[in-house]
């Protein structure tokens, strides 16, 4: 598996419009072959930081994500979005028997 966290620091004056956006690209990104998981977490401790975090399958789950339509569209838009540089950490894991 696959998984990256993304965290995002969004403007103040663009969270609603941040979150609209998001909500497009999470319900299309759950729908895509390898996807195991894509939620959006809101942070306690600082005002106005997301992390995005997405499990895929493998690295060409994410290949084809990132080339996707509404991968790439939120992408266009996200600079406007933000008020500082996106950080991306990418993990590769297995799941731990319990």
């Amino acid at each position: 598996m696959m998984i990256i966290h993304a965290h995002l620091q969004v403007k103040p004056d663009q969270k609603q419009a941040f979150l609209n956006e998001s909500k497009i690209l999470i319900d299309a990104s759950r729908q895509e072959r390898g996807n195991v998981q894509y939620d959006l977490m809101k942070s306690v401790e600082k005002d106005g930081h997301f992390t995005m975090v997405e499990v895929w399958e493998d690295a060409q789950a994410i290949e084809a994500h990132n080339a996707s339509k509404h991968f790439t569209a939120f992408s266009k838009k996200a600079a406007g979005f933000m008020s500082a540089p996106m950080e991306l950490k990418v993990y590769s894991g297995e799941a731990v028997p319990m």
